[in-house]
């Protein structure tokens, strides 16, 4: 159930394997966050903007190739020597992939601090080796190294590492890939995502579509469908367990295994098995959503903006943190800008996007409409907080609406109407450190036959994503068969 990454990429190792595969999806158009959008014939990124660690040998790289469509994917690489730039009070910063690059610029800025970045550096690289998963290696994970920065904050841990309070910003300038939250996102989430993008960082040109679509393909010619247009209205379970599902056109599929891609929310309205017990029901409800985004997708006139082969973080103090804090006067308070790569080595950039935060209670009175039928009202308040995003964003880009040949704009509604996820939330149910393990959905269900996979189960992310399929794909296939088969497709 689903087409986005989780979806696509389960169905394409479970059909490689044997297995009958139908995707349903209920978008006309498959990929979930993976999805772009044209319009007046520019092309616009939704989800998935960037990606790492896809060097030839890398981790990404390899899963890719295990998926069969690494030659399928045009990608270029964002600025080695600045792949991020981080501004924070008027001053700039920059993330350079390597280890010693990625010192040996931030310390030119803070040399007191070098050898602190030595350790910081040193302490991602542990975090990030410590999962099996996530450095694709087939032993035993550092439960150790894993469980405790599991349950310390990241401000936490910069604090202790870290003796320059601007430089614990610095590093925290990204927070937006994963929407942070002071004292509750675990350090290992930001381990991960900053050892994935150090090691290279790229675009896929042409638009992240293309992963979708190819990996649409792997599933067809390894025997299975993807159906389009297929919205799930009910998971069919017997005493037994789960036995199918019924569709809004009327078809039922006849299951022996259901893999919900989708929000666990989603799925706990989809079922009424007394398998799934009401604790479990409430749990999942009541898990906290990271905050949801407003995004303005800029279509530029030609030969004017040229192409910006990094991506940037701007924010209107000089923190990073405390920006989904924000109140109707101060809003925005920080954004991410970044371009479309059309092709590689192109000189100037067709479109870009700018995202902020922008929670759900900003929009929730418009909850029961739907794109295109929210009315006057909700325009609006779209061309008011495009107008407010755009001027913080002169602060950095002085000008730049003079090159803007026309926007678009999306809030928390329309991701949670293109999307699925609850209220529109940018990654999923939120890691925090404060709610322990109950903030975690496992990938099994107490229902037999009812997985689960996505973005919720193990990270958001392409990386996130796809170790979740592995989680999920090894239930079935049986410890050690992946990991193999990874090693095969890339020996």
């Amino acid at each position: 159930m689903g087409s986005g990454l989780g979806g696509l990429s389960c169905g394409a190792i479970l059909a490689r394997n044997g297995y009958r595969v139908t995707i349903l999806e209920g978008q006309r158009q498959v990929g979930g966050c993976l999805q772009c959008f044209n319009r007046g014939g520019v092309k616009f990124e939704t989800g998935m903007h960037f990606i790492g660690s896809a060097g030839k040998g890398q981790t990404l790289d390899r899963l890719l190739r295990y998926l069969g469509i690494a030659d399928q994917l045009e990608l270029t690489q964002l600025d080695p020597l600045g792949y991020e730039v981080v501004s924070l009070a008027g001053a700039r910063y920059q993330y350079a992939n390597g280890r010693e690059p990625f010192i040996q610029t931030l310390s030119s800025q803070f040399p007191h601090q070098k050898d602190n970045l030595v350790r910081y550096f040193d302490l991602v690289e542990q975090v990030a080796g410590a999962s099996s998963l996530h450095s694709l290696r087939h032993v035993e994970s550092d439960a150790a190294v894993n469980t405790q920065y599991q349950l310390r904050s990241i401000d936490d841990v910069l604090n202790e590492v870290i003796g320059d309070e601007m430089l614990r910003r610095v590093l925290a300038g990204n927070i937006p890939l994963y929407a942070a939250e002071r004292g509750k996102t675990p350090f290992s989430t930001h381990a991960f995502i900053m050892d994935f993008y150090n090691k290279s960082a790229w675009r896929v040109a042409g638009g992240s579509d293309a992963i979708a679509t190819a990996l649409a393909q792997r599933v067809a010619h390894w025997g299975g469908e993807v159906l389009t247009g297929e919205q799930v209205t009910h998971i069919d379970c017997t005493d037994a367990g789960v036995s199918g599902v019924s569709t809004a056109s009327g078809h039922h599929y006849d299951a022996d295994i259901v893999i919900a891609a989708i929000h666990p929310s989603r799925l706990i309205e989809l079922t009424d098995t007394p398998l799934l017990r009401p604790a479990y029901r409430r749990r999942v409800s009541a898990l906290p959503e990271t905050v949801g985004g407003f995004s303005v997708y800029l279509s530029f006139k030609p030969g004017e903006v040229p192409y910006m082969n990094h991506n940037f973080y701007g924010y209107a103090l000089d923190t990073p943190w405390d920006c989904e804090c924000y109140t109707h006067d101060n809003w925005p308070m920080g954004y991410l800008y970044m371009h479309f790569s059309q092709s590689p080595g192109q000189q100037w950039a067709g479109s870009g996007v700018v995202l902020s935060y922008m929670r759900w209670d900003e929009v929730q009175r418009w909850e029961g409409t739907r794109v295109g039928r929210r009315g006057a009202d909700y325009e609006a308040f779209k061309r008011e907080h495009a107008d407010r995003l755009l001027s913080l964003v002169e602060r950095d880009f002085p000008g730049l609406r003079d090159h803007v040949a026309g926007y678009y704009t999306s809030t928390p509604l329309t991701y949670r109407d293109y999307t699925g996820t609850q209220h529109g939330s940018m990654y999923g149910i939120a890691k925090d450190i404060t709610l322990g393990p109950a903030a975690r959905v496992h990938h099994r269900t107490r229902v037999p036959g009812l997985l689960l996979a996505g973005q919720n189960i193990n990270s958001h992310g392409i990386l996130g994503v796809l170790v979740g399929t592995m989680v999920t794909c090894t239930e079935l296939l049986g410890t050690g068969v992946v990991f193999n088969q990874i090693m095969e497709a890339n020996a």
